[in-house]
């Protein structure tokens, strides 16, 4: 059978819904809007917002968001149509799969790893450096040593003796990853309860800093709007494009990983009531508060504070230092945005574990991974041990590869796997025309081909480094297929897919 053979849509459908013995269908309309947020609004806000204007773009930061969220909108609008016509687990593996054949459902699919888990990584890191904040400004205590809380190839700024710390191992971002990636097992519902209590502390956390942070806004520092252009370097000595289009450019790749969660909401379809009328509102809703939440809070941070401040004394906690430095009498709310910001970072960790644990789900029982990774808990209905798997995964990379490197990572992956989404809505459109559609994606193949085109504008922006990391990472890929999955496929090989008995034992 071809490489590109198709999984009919009636099939993807019916073998989700055999026997009802899969998993549970606990999510609301609200409640998918809420894990949307809990993705959303984290890493990509705290500390990439500060990273972009300080590398990339100074304070056209913003309009870097506005791109990469009219990027995200267009291929929300996709996502919309897709996850409420085919409502199950696996997000754009599973519509790649039922448009555009196997083999690129497979590349999709291993793509997705970068969105999620490394995303994961992401911003497990980034917990890693505000629990030192947490540690030091609220309750006063040492800091975690610099080589404990680092990745072995980073080294510190010179201290003022002209030291310099080398990393080893980042232990709080491998310990929370493994807290979480224990929640999960235990129950999709328990999660969403937890993430829904995080959101809803996070988003008022914002909207404070916002509007207290308005009256503190420096005109200064928003002038130049657009710096002109240049090449700045870090204390790494690493190159960044600054200022001018290429700045923007660069930074809405950076920023668009603040964006990346709203897609995650399209992986919990099949463990929503209502899918076809849940998942347009989860996906798009999560999408639009968020984007005027960012927009707002990039001008309020670029204007308390100097680009200079974001690269140097700002560093990963430049909100929390911002507000130490520029909002005089506001120590509270830097304290408080603190405790806020590590519960939302965890919320978004939970999300993307979430979200790669049911890719792996879908993947493991089209025979494209191992079995394993579909055997649910016989008590709480979840993929247990791909989240164990994950654990691994996501652990190693928190624990060992920097946040920059991994961020970026996430960001390329995610763009590449939109590209693909907004290409599967036009390709359904001509295949299979009278699928019943809950939503319809507006003006196809307009919308879709000006998704594509934003999203693969953002992913030349982020330079030669990242696309060679994306054509590594999609070899490796390839290799595995090629090795394992594509003798296993279910699709592929139907002889074997008559499942055993111990198979629905077990599950």
């Amino acid at each position: 059978m071809s490489l590109f053979a198709k999984k009919s849509i009636d099939k993807i459908v019916a073998d989700a819904g055999i026997g009802e013995s899969g998993m549970k269908r606990t999510l609301g309309s609200g409640s998918l809007v809420a894990l949307g947020i809990g993705a959303i609004i984290g890493a990509g806000l705290f500390v990439r917002t500060a990273a972009a204007a300080a590398e990339n773009a100074g304070p056209s930061v913003t309009i870097g968001f506005v791109l990469a969220a009219i990027g995200c909108a267009l291929a929300g609008l996709c996502y919309a149509e897709l996850s409420s016509s085919i409502p199950i687990s696996g997000s754009a593996y599973t519509y790649t799969y039922a448009t555009m054949g196997e083999l690129m459902a497979w590349i999709i699919g291993w793509d997705l790893v970068l969105e999620y888990a490394v995303g994961a990584a992401t911003v497990g890191i980034a917990w890693s450096e505000y629990l030192n904040n947490l540690l030091v400004q609220v309750f006063h205590m040492n800091p975690i040593p610099y080589a404990l809380c680092h990745s072995p190839f980073e080294h510190s700024l010179p201290d003022a003796a002209g030291m310099v710390q080398q990393g080893i191992i980042n232990l709080p971002a491998l310990g929370i990853v493994s807290l979480l990636s224990l929640l999960l097992i235990k129950g999709t519902k328990e999660s969403a309860f937890v993430n829904g209590v995080i959101v809803v502390t996070k988003v008022c956390i914002v909207i404070l800093i916002i509007v207290l942070g308005w009256q503190f806004i420096n005109p200064y520092n928003h002038i130049p709007y657009i710096p002109e252009p240049t090449t700045y370097t870090d204390h790494m000595g690493i190159n960044h494009n600054y200022g001018g289009i290429m700045g923007i450019l660069t930074a809405a790749g950076a920023v668009f990983f603040a964006f990346i969660g709203f897609d995650a909401v399209s992986t919990a379809a099949q463990e929503t009531k209502n899918p076809k009328k849940s998942m347009p509102i989860g996906i798009l809703g999560s999408l639009a508060i968020c984007t005027l939440l960012y927009l707002l809070f990039a001008h309020v941070l670029t204007g308390i504070a100097p680009v200079n401040f974001f690269r140097t004394t700002g560093k990963e906690a430049s909100v929390v230092a911002a507000i130490n430095t520029f909002m005089p009498g506001y120590e509270w709310l830097a304290k408080l945005v603190t405790v806020a910001i590590l519960a939302g970072f965890s919320s978004v960790i939970l999300v993307m574990l979430l979200g790669q644990s049911r890719v792996f789900y879908s993947m493991s029982k089209d025979g494209l991974l191992p079995q394993s990774f579909s055997v649910l808990h016989p008590k709480f209905k979840t993929p247990y041990k791909a989240n164990l798997v994950i654990l691994v995964l996501v652990g190693l990379f928190a624990a060992f590869v920097p946040g920059d490197v991994v961020g970026n990572m996430t960001s390329i992956g995610t763009l590449f796997a939109f590209m693909l989404v907004c290409a599967a809505v036009i390709i359904l459109r001509k295949t299979d025309p009278n699928l019943p559609r809950q939503f319809k994606t507006p003006l196809v193949p307009f919308v879709p081909i000006l998704g594509i085109i934003v999203c693969g504008a953002m992913i030349f922006g982020l330079g030669v480094e990242n696309w060679l990391r994306l054509i590594v990472w999609l070899a490796i890929g390839l290799v595995i297929y090629f090795s394992y999955s594509g003798k296993h496929s279910k699709l592929r090989n139907p002889s074997d897919t008559i499942p055993k008995t111990s198979d629905f034992e077990e599950q």
